[in-house]
């Protein structure tokens, strides 16, 4: 389940007077701040979802109508909101933010302004509602990656200038930093012991396992399984004549049949470390794949893809 610390859940239409950065934000280490800007808005999520808007936006609306703009990416979920007083153009706002992330390593993916964006449509996939929504003949945009051995770091950079509200916000400028650094998600999932092993599979037949692990796109088993296969292997040495179907699933993304080849892929991988560090004989396990055919979540969300990414026993 991801965990939000939202510090500012509501931004009103118009920036309020300029106040304090929201309490327990903070900007990224190795991203500064435009000068006399203030950071009123800060969420954080150790693991989500991210749609890096790469390509002008098409359809009005959010990011959702817009997925064919879009690179999928999942890690750190960061977005923070300055505001920055009247008196600065975007040009002027948006070229010192590039300058910095070009300092620092990154490579610019895509860049835009105004229209070339995509116009209303763009500003309304990044910011879909209050904030500077309805701010889009004087707007900026890039996406941004530093490779790093730790995982990279992508930037989603918008820059917007109020022009449509009058009062004390007339022609101040909006600047949204997002940033994701790319990381697998963290195994929350106990691993079954083989008492608990024996249990499921004579009451249902079947039992899914989250602590056999993979990349994303690789079919070869990683070192943090090997507590999983322990009990497997556990499980079959406490009846010699039990025999099993070793079933891979996957989520959702990208076609069926490269999710039906690569979940039988990673159980056959099961079955050899098995058989080749556990001694189990190979006839009594048999490998299968059915992709993402048999999920027990929704794919619509990463929560529900991390459930249907699993291995699972059938007696």
């Amino acid at each position: 389940m991801r965990v939000y610390m939202i510090l500012m859940i509501v931004i009103a239409c118009v920036l309020p007077a300029r106040a304090a950065d929201v309490p327990g934000s903070k900007d990224h280490p190795l991203i500064k701040r435009y000068a006399d800007s203030e950071l009123y808005a800060y969420t954080e999520a150790a693991f989500d979802e991210y749609f890096l808007m790469v390509e002008p936006a098409a359809n009005y609306g959010g990011k959702d109508k817009n997925l064919e703009s879009t690179q999928a990416l999942q890690g750190r979920v960061t977005e923070r909101s300055y505001g920055l007083a009247a008196g600065r153009s975007t040009l002027e706002v948006f070229q010192n933010y590039r300058n910095e992330l070009q300092a620092a390593g990154f490579t610019m993916i895509w860049e835009c302004s105004n229209v070339t964006c995509g116009g209303r449509n763009f500003n309304h996939a990044v910011i879909s509602s209050g904030g500077f929504a309805e701010n889009y003949e004087d707007q900026r945009y890039l996406a941004a990656r530093l490779p790093r051995t730790e995982g990279d770091l992508y930037v989603s950079l918008y820059v917007v200038r109020n022009y449509s509200v009058g009062g004390p916000t007339k022609n101040t400028i909006h600047v949204r930093l997002d940033t994701i650094e790319l990381a697998p998600m963290e195994s929350r999932m106990i691993t079954v012991d083989a008492e608990a092993m024996t249990k499921s599979l004579g009451e249902d037949g079947h039992i899914a396992l989250y602590g056999i692990l993979f990349d994303t796109d690789k079919a070869i088993v990683k070192a943090e399984s090997q507590p999983a296969l322990q009990e497997i292997a556990r499980l079959m040495a406490s009846d010699p004549n039990m025999t099993l179907w070793v079933v891979g699933h996957t989520d959702n993304q990208g076609s069926a049949e490269y999710n039906q080849d690569l979940s039988s892929r990673r159980a056959r991988a099961v079955v050899d470390a098995l058989v080749k560090q556990f001694g189990v004989a190979p006839g009594r396990l048999q490998a299968a794949g059915v992709g993402f055919l048999a999920p027990v979540a929704s794919n619509e969300r990463e929560e529900g893809r991390a459930l249907n990414r699993r291995v699972e026993l059938v007696r």
